[in-house]
């Protein structure tokens, strides 16, 4: 019974749990192949209990840990015979109509870890492979239409047996792949972090014993319920509507119903599935409300576990661009994921404009283009999410040079990184000067970013989401500017995407990437003189801006 266990140990092993999940972000972290892992950190990393509910995560994009919990769930109910699951194995998902959650690029390693010939635990990890085939470059194209089209499919397969890659499976995995080093390197630097991972619970278990340590499992997911009603009881109880229109014209809507037990998200009068890419499944479309309920109740409780979302509750239609039928593409998910954080915390916004921000640039911003380097002859890719600005809230002023809250806890690749490893110049890296998002608290800047090519034949894939429909103000403030691309042709032109599929770049052309300034919060012109005059002296602010909109005269 929970009484007989003494409850400093329990904690004890709670937190343990956090510090693997950290321990195999590190591992992971050092021994990647690929810039978008190690360098921008385009990972997560965490620990289930023995039934796939999330224990522990680590470090990393929160809109990937908490994906971990439901790949793992999906494995559990595909391997349900007995030897299905032994120890030492390996298991790989990346396929989002089969537990892989996201999109073809984002693979999913998961490990059980056995105690007394008991699973106890499993630790999983996910990272953005470079490549995994498909009708581009990066396998990730706004003109795919079905799911085939955007690399191969790994519906949970096992990978290692008892310790003993499966030989065939990796074949498999580097022939469909156009950077087959970058993937393996990857690959085994996934399997080393759930390797670690296990090893440290299997310690822990030994340590403090078997039944202690499912027990503090346990009582940490029904502490992480009560985390969140105790949250929900402090809000205000009503149902809140907002439908709100995208840049393709399609209008998405929400209803947000708050009771002191139970957070409800109503997604299902929504458009029919997208044609092409931007494509949600259902269980990314969980994950990227449990990001929106967890920013409105506890945002500064870092814990997040099993428990932590069970007073929340998604409704969707299914065959909607928020919970497609196969074969839908869903290679550009994470616009889709961040518009639906978006909409439910700007629905709510409405009822409570003190408690959140104004809107950010809300997108990735996913970039990708590659090549044939020019010094070593060696194809590279570059694949980035990108940084924008915050929205202000009634406290200060938004954050500037940010990544996204849904791709938080990652970093911009380091120009110097970049030049050493890809084909390409960067020329600018700074905050932009486009006037926007002006409000007593102002919005956070966006930056301008330009890649200049070095040889011919390179390409540029993008889709950028918030490029027509700026971020949305709150109080009186303004709106923000736009997300976009600028392609400087080496002849002179210029010409200006949001999307683009495999473009075809050659030497000097640059890529000038755009990202928006976050919305404004409350009137400008109640802004302090002396902060306008701050922002107008470290060029955040134009002249014509301080004039026209702060009402700052000489």
């Amino acid at each position: 019974m929970s009484h007989a266990f003494d409850p400093i140990t329990v904690e004890i092993i709670q937190n343990s749990l956090q510090a693997v999940a950290d321990e195999m972000f590190a591992a992971m972290r050092r021994t990647a192949m690929s810039a978008i892992i190690y360098e921008v950190l385009d990972m997560g990393t965490g620990v289930t209990d023995r039934s796939g509910e999330m224990a522990g995560s680590g470090s990393g994009i929160p809109a990937f840990v908490n994906v971990l919990d439901k790949s793992v769930k999906q494995l559990i109910h595909k391997f349900d015979q007995p030897g299905d699951i032994g120890p030492g194995d390996v298991f790989l998902i990346n396929d989002p109509y089969h537990g892989g959650v996201t999109h073809l690029n984002d693979m999913i390693l998961a490990m059980p870890v056995f105690a007394e010939d008991e699973i106890v635990a499993w630790t999983a990890n996910i990272a953005h492979w470079n490549d995994v085939g498909g009708m581009v470059p990066g396998s990730m194209s706004p003109k795919a239409t079905e799911i085939f089209q955007e690399g191969m499919r790994i519906p949970g397969v096992k990978l290692i047996a008892g310790g003993q890659p499966i030989r065939s499976v990796f074949d498999i995995l580097t022939a469909n792949c156009r950077m087959p080093d970058f993937l393996i390197g990857d690959l085994w630097a996934g399997i080393a972090a759930v390797r670690v991972g296990a090893r440290r619970i299997v310690e822990i278990v030994g340590k403090y014993g078997k039944p202690i340590f499912l027990h503090a499992v346990d009582a940490y997911m029904d502490f992480g319920e009560r985390v969140s009603l105790k949250a929900l009881s402090a809000l205000p109880n009503g149902v809140w509507s907002l439908s709100e229109e995208q840049d393709n014209g399609q209008v998405y809507s929400v209803t947000v119903t708050i009771s002191d037990d139970e957070f409800i998200i109503d997604l299902r009068d929504n458009p029919d599935q997208d044609p092409g890419p931007y494509n949600a499944s259902r269980d990314r479309t969980l994950c990227a409300c449990q990001m929106a309920f967890k920013a409105i109740t506890s945002p500064g409780d870092r814990r997040a576990n099993g428990g932590t979302f069970r007073p929340m509750r998604v409704l969707t239609r299914e065959g909607s661009v928020f919970d497609p039928a196969f074969p839908a593409a869903m290679g550009i998910y994470y616009e889709i994921s961040i518009r639906i954080t978006d909409l439910v915390l700007h629905c709510v916004a409405q009822a409570m404009p003190d408690r959140l921000p104004a809107g950010g640039f809300a997108s990735v911003c996913g970039t990708l283009f590659g090549g044939i380097h020019p010094d070593t002859g060696r194809p590279y890719a570059v694949i980035e999410p990108e940084v924008g600005g915050w929205g202000g809230s009634a406290r200060k002023d938004g954050n500037s040079g940010q990544f996204s809250p849904n791709h938080g806890e990652t970093y911009n690749c380091p120009a110097e990184v970049a030049e050493a490893r890809y084909g390409v110049t960067v020329e600018y890296l700074g905050f932009h000067d486009e006037e926007s998002g002006a409000g007593l608290h102002r919005g956070g800047k966006g930056v301008r970013i330009d890649y200049r090519i070095r040889a011919d034949g390179a390409w540029l894939t993008a889709a950028y989401t918030r490029s027509k429909v700026p971020p949305w103000p709150l109080e009186g403030g303004q709106a923000g500017s736009s997300n976009h691309i600028v392609i400087r042709r080496a002849d002179g032109r210029r010409e200006r995407y949001s999307v683009v599929s495999n473009m075809t770049l050659n030497k000097r052309d640059v890529i000038q990437i755009m990202t928006a300034t976050g919305a404004g919060w409350g009137d400008p012109m109640q802004r302090e003189r002396a902060l306008v005059e701050d922002d107008l002296k470290n060029g955040y602010i134009t002249a014509a801006q301080a004039r026209d909109v702060y009402g700052l005269h000489e």
